[in-house]
């Protein structure tokens, strides 16, 4: 078993240990002085793809062997590195850039070497959805994570309108070439005024975070190309919560009493039904008025 002074805080036992290590999501400086360690201790690195991360490697002057766990094989690969390490070798998880498993490969590789009891050990580093949040000016407390959206239209646009009434902030990947496509769509969903903010190339040379209402900021892309290029982070504010004097009484009344009985959530479905206001809408005040409340 491959070990190291920065490794041995983990006690030694029969198994190895999967190190799931956040590389850098543009500025190489990002990585971690205790993820380039653990990348040269380790028997193996399972890489999104290697030849993209061999320029990583080289860089850092690191020769630890590398195999490929991406999409297409993750199920079949993830058995054989799963057997390597109950034999007691370390490997190592790395995607192309940021931190493996959000929107990259690795879920079924985690899940197999946890149900067969080996260790699983994460090295937090860079990840773009959290890069953009910190620098967007948008509410952080509470958020959601997308992912990408369907590419066609039809399907992004059924997504949109699941996500109109989310009160939280929100964000999603996008493709560049995809990237005006999906603010026009935002706009017309979602409305002119919601506050959104690109999040583009972050870390990178040309580095741009834009905050602007939808409409504009799709205008400002479309006399632009250069802004429909590179690595795209979308960062929604939240749908604007009805104060509660919008709903009427009886509808806070009967939101009041089936609180009084029920956790949040069922409230919620169950007010909805009975007065026919929309489920977010009274879930969201049904949180607000429990914390009052409290």
């Amino acid at each position: 078993m491959h070990h190291s002074l920065l490794l041995g805080v983990f006690m030694t036992t029969g198994t190895g240990t999967l190190f799931v290590v956040a590389t850098p999501i543009g500025n190489l400086q990002d990585i971690s002085p205790r993820a380039l360690e653990v990348l040269r201790s380790v028997a193996l690195i399972a890489a999104e793809d290697t030849r993209h991360s061999a320029r990583l490697m080289q860089h850092f002057g690191i020769g630890t062997p590398m195999t490929a766990c991406h999409d297409h094989n993750e199920r079949d690969k993830g058995e054989r590195l799963v057997a390597r390490l109950l034999a007691g070798d370390d490997l190592a998880l790395i995607s192309d850039a940021g931190t493996p498993l959000i929107s990259d490969p690795g879920y079924h590789l985690v899940r197999q070497a946890r149900e067969a009891g080996v260790r699983v050990s994460p090295l937090p580093g860079a990840c773009a959805l959290i890069a953009a949040l910190s620098a967007a000016g948008l509410p952080s407390d509470r958020f959601a994570f997308e992912g990408f959206l369907p590419a066609k239209s039809h399907g992004r646009r059924q997504r949109l309108q699941a996500l109109a009434d989310e009160s939280r902030t929100w964000m999603v990947y996008e493709a560049p070439h995809r990237l005006l496509e999906c603010l026009d769509d935002m706009c017309e969903i979602l409305g002119a005024e919601r506050r959104v903010v690109l999040a583009r190339e972050l870390t990178k040379t040309f580095e741009t975070l834009r905050s602007a209402p939808i409409a504009e900021l799709a205008d400002w892309v479309r006399g632009d190309s250069d802004q429909q290029r590179g690595e795209c982070v979308l960062v929604v504010e939240g749908a604007s919560v009805a104060e509660s004097e919008e709903v009427s009484g009886e509808t806070l009344r009967v939101l009041d009493a089936l609180l009084q009985e029920l956790p949040v959530k069922q409230a919620a479905r169950l007010a909805a039904q009975i007065t026919g206001e929309r489920k977010n809408q009274l879930y969201q005040l049904a949180l607000d008025r429990g914390t009052k409340n409290a």
